[in-house]
Formats: structure tokens, sequence, C-alpha cells
């Protein structure tokens, strides 16, 4: 199950959070177009805030979807930062992160807290509604893709505010990166992924599975 190596990237995503930088630099423009590094933040500290929403959930009455399967019926998997998908993203993150750097910080760590308790006892294999999709996944699965989120948005926030981007340690990064290369091997084939990967003469100009 990855639930411990889950909390240790949203520990490592707090910790972010906490950095001086962020709050310095909360109303300026990230390294994301038509983000703010405040709705950046807000949208990193969300994937905490889904998690611990969906931690004692009921069992979904539905089979779940398989990563594939979910990430090819995204809405925004693709689009353009103008797409309304990725509008409603931004409007959400900005909602959340409202309050300031200082209270989107203490609901992080307040949640995360709450999930240090909470998580290592939740069913790995139920099936969980997830309310922005209609449809289920497993908890499991579930928590991958928050990985996911974290260990790609740490970067965009990193890189808004000039700090490091954070080390992740291998039982977060090689999953998330198994995931990332399934999902553009899905997107682009295998040969084009090989070749990326191996074959600088043979490369093709992006191989980018988000």
């Amino acid at each position: 199950m990855h639930s411990g190596a889950y909390l240790e990237a949203a520990a490592i995503a707090v910790d972010l959070l906490a950095d001086p930088a962020v709050d310095e630099r909360w109303a300026g423009p990230s390294a994301l177009a038509d983000f703010s590094v405040g709705g950046l933040a807000g949208h990193l500290a969300r994937q905490i805030h889904l998690v611990a929403a969906l931690v004692d959930a009921d069992v979904a009455d539905q089979e779940p979807r398989d990563l594939l399967a979910h990430y090819g019926a995204a809405a925004w998997l693709g689009e353009d930062a103008d797409a309304p998908a990725n509008v409603a993203i931004r409007a959400q993150s900005d909602e959340f992160a409202a309050g300031g750097h200082a209270a989107v910080l203490a609901q992080a760590r307040a949640e995360l807290a709450t999930l240090e308790t909470r998580l290592p006892e939740a069913n790995k294999d139920r099936p969980t509604l997830l309310p922005w999709t209609g449809w289920a996944l497993r908890f499991d699965d579930l928590l991958l893709t928050r990985m996911m989120e974290i260990a790609v948005h740490s970067d965009d926030l990193a890189v808004s505010v000039g700090v490091p981007t954070p080390a992740f340690p291998a039982r977060v990064i090689t999953p998330v990166l198994g995931l990332l290369t399934e999902l553009s091997v899905a997107r682009y084939g295998q040969t084009a992924v090989l070749r990326a990967l191996s074959r600088r003469e043979r490369a093709p100009e992006t191989i980018s599975a988000l």
C-alpha cells in the first residue's frame, strides 16, 4: 500500500509550503500559466485535503477504474491552460488559498496530522468515489494519483519561488515515475518513450505525460 509513501510525500509538501519564500511571493505569478504562487500553493495543499476528505469515505457502489482509464477520461489532461477544466481547477485552487499563506499552511499541517493516524488503517482496495469525476478508484490508486500531483506541483512551486525542488524518497518517486511513464506510453506509444529515454538522436520533441 502507498500509505507510508504518501505520508512522506505530503510531509515534504508541507515543508515546502512552510518556506518563507512561498509567503513572500504569495500574490505574484507562478511558473504555471495563469496561476499565482498562492493559487499553486493552494493546489498543492489540496492534494492533502482531498485525501483527508476521503480517508473515511463509504465504499463506493461501483467498480473502480484502473488508472489508465481514469486519466484517459480526465477532462484536463493534455488541454491548454484556458480549457474549461483547467480554468475550473485554478478557480478551486484560488478559492482554497483565499485565506492566505498562514491559513493554508495550518490546514495542511492539521490534515496531515489526521492522516498520519487514519491512513495506516485504511483499506487499500476500497472502491472510493471521487466526487470531482463521478467514478471510483481503489483507495491505493487514489493515493498514487495524489503522490504524482504532489511531486509534480512541488517542482512547480519550488521553481516559482526560487528554492530547490524537494527530493522525494525512492518509494515515492519510483511509483510516480512509473505512472507518468505509463501515461506517456499511452499518449505517444512505446517507441517514442523508448527513444526519449535512450536515444537523443531519435528522441521526439516531447513525451510529456500531462
